[in-house]
């Protein structure tokens, strides 16, 4: 299982401010209204002989799309279908953990998320640095570490160490954010190949039944491009 991941050292600081806006009620109205344009609007734009299982939904979002992806998954917006499975990639719930924006999700109770879906959380351990005077994109407190403390079994974590919140993203977008954003110093090519993988092998186990990839991930991280420290798999 490994140690558990930490809050941080900032977690009771109430005056951080940030660039970014943090996901509200409007973002996830608007994911549950593109969830029910699935069944009516997916087929149409999918290749020929491509059909999709909407008993197997997975949910995803990174940054303030983390939360909004949790906010959906935990029914704070109706929707005409159900998920299956619901990933974090480096999720943000808000500003600081006395500035979050509605939906407030997080309670700082342990398991508390009303989830019966298996979760993954991808962290990463650079969002949560200064860079220089700006402050982190992923702070102490609303970030990875606490949503994956208040998810229920079964539950994945994976924290990148030494990359940084937008490491993951297309290269223009990393060179941008890298202005205002802690970067890390590693190849990005491999970190968004460390990520997909994470993503794959955790849709592969509980959308198929089949866990060899995650298992292989879990019990040897060193497999990953990326160096992933800590690795926790809470099985149900």
């Amino acid at each position: 299982m490994g140690p558990s991941p930490s809050r941080g050292p900032d977690r009771d600081e109430c005056d951080i401010t940030t660039i970014i806006t943090c996901c509200g009620n409007d973002d996830v109205e608007s994911a549950a209204a593109v969830t029910d344009w699935l069944p009516s609007g997916l087929q149409p734009v999918l290749p020929d002989k491509v059909e999709p299982d909407f008993t197997k939904l997975a949910l995803a979002g990174h940054s303030k799309g983390g939360k909004t992806a949790f906010a959906l998954a935990m029914g704070l917006a109706e929707t005409s279908l159900k998920f299956s499975c619901v990933i974090g990639i480096d999720p943000v719930a808000g500003l600081s953990v006395c500035d979050q924006p509605k939906p407030k999700i997080l309670s700082y109770i342990p398991l508390s998320f009303g989830l019966a879906i298996p979760v993954a959380v991808i962290g990463t351990g650079l969002g949560s640095k200064w860079k220089g005077i700006l402050p982190p994109f992923a702070p102490n407190g609303v970030n990875h570490a606490e949503f994956f403390l208040e998810s229920k079994p079964p539950c994945c974590y994976f924290l990148a160490k030494n990359y940084g919140h937008a490491d993951m993203l297309d290269d223009w977008m990393v060179k941008l954010t890298s202005w205002v954003c802690k970067s890390g110093e590693g190849d990005k090519e491999l970190m968004r190949r460390g990520v997909a993988g994470i993503v794959v092998a955790f849709m592969r186990a509980f959308l198929q039944g089949d866990r060899e990839d995650l298992n292989a991930i879990v019990k040897s991280p060193g497999v990953a491009p990326i160096q992933l420290d800590p690795v926790i798999f809470v099985e149900a």
